[in-house]
């Protein structure tokens, strides 16, 4: 009677072998002696008493399972044995129940360290996860930008320029005698056919167009004197050492560079001479653009996007750009660049 009143909190107890482990243990160890003392007065009950097998795998521990199904059948074997038997008892404890429970207790500890390895594996891939979408957002964040700095830039050094120039053709040719005006006109179409074809070549994202078909000393030069005929300044143009073929990247930052110092030269500096040097050193480029203009103060902020485009471009490529300059005493533009050369076949 008291043994079949014990099963009845067993389902109960099943759901709750995690959280209530010495109550679940102590519940299994009096069933098992009430099967064994049930087992010693009638050999019948030995069947009651198998029920601790099932029951060790459901309701103890990992590990306590083996040492629950040793510690069943030492009851069922030691219930069964008859007086004659119990010198070897010890025998049986020493030679097979002990080893049981030390593999048992070994082999569920190795279970429950790889359960918990496999679980702290899965802890570290959740936060991989989450950390490589977070880096991948920063990084469609920061493509994003660099399109859009990208774009400013690609406006500012062609269209923005063509349209300054434009502006300035078309105000000559309202000053111009009837002879002029048609020159002045005919630079103007000029100018904004460029900035279309520009406009259109930004989109397609290519290098600058005079790159395309040239080298960076002839780009350069072939831009030089267009802007020193339509500003109407002097310009002195040198090349020193031996050009080298460098990386897209290098030779369209230091024309467009270039292209943007001179266009401010034109809008704001007021100069009558110019100079622009281009230097090939052994593991460098450097760019100089001098004029005598009215010069300004570099650490007064300005509102324009130009200097900030010049340096944003030259960090890009690895190089540094300083600026001189002082009012009434013209400024100077010092670009240094390493030499990259370029991987493009020929």
């Amino acid at each position: 009677m008291v043994s079949a009143l014990w099963l009845i909190p067993i389902p109960w107890l099943h759901l709750r072998r995690d959280t209530r482990r010495v109550l679940v243990v102590g519940h299994y160890v009096v069933l098992l002696a009430l099967a064994g003392a049930m087992a010693v007065q009638s050999a019948a009950f030995v069947v009651f008493a198998s029920i601790g097998y099932p029951l060790a795998i459901a309701l103890l521990p990992a590990r306590l399972i083996m040492a629950g199904v040793t510690l069943t059948a030492i009851v069922n074997v030691a219930t069964q044995a008859g007086p004659g038997a119990h010198a070897t008892l010890p025998a049986v404890l020493a030679g097979v129940a002990l080893p049981l429970v030390l593999a048992g207790w070994y082999v569920s500890g190795e279970h429950d360290r790889r359960r918990r390895l496999v679980d702290r594996l899965r802890t570290a891939l959740d936060e991989n996860a989450t950390l490589n979408a977070r880096l991948l957002d920063q990084a469609r964040r920061a493509g994003v930008l660099d399109e859009r700095n990208r774009m400013a830039g690609e406006i500012h050094d062609t269209v923005a320029q063509d349209l300054v120039a434009l502006i300035g053709q078309i105000d000559a040719a309202g000053r111009a005698g009837h002879d002029d005006t048609r020159r002045h006109l005919d630079r103007a179409g000029e100018l904004a056919r460029r900035g279309l074809s520009e406009v259109r070549r930004s989109v397609r994202d290519l290098r600058p167009e005079p790159l395309e078909d040239a080298r960076l000393p002839e780009a350069i030069g072939d831009m030089a004197r267009s802007w020193a005929d339509a500003a109407g300044v002097e310009l002195r143009l040198e090349v020193t050492g031996t050009p080298v073929a460098l990386s897209p990247d290098v030779e369209a930052a230091l024309f467009r560079v270039a292209q943007e110092a001179l266009a401010n030269v034109a809008k704001h500096a007021a100069a009558t001479r110019t100079g622009l040097t281009l230097s090939y050193a052994d593991d460098l480029v450097l760019l100089d653009i001098r004029d005598d203009g009215t010069g300004f103060d570099p650490q007064t902020r300005s509102d324009g996007f130009g200097l900030d485009s010049m340096r944003q471009r030259i960090r890009s490529v690895g190089g540094t750009l300083e600026i001189e300059s002082s009012r009434g005493e013209g400024t100077a533009i010092a670009v240094t660049v390493p030499t990259i050369p370029t991987t493009e076949t020929p």
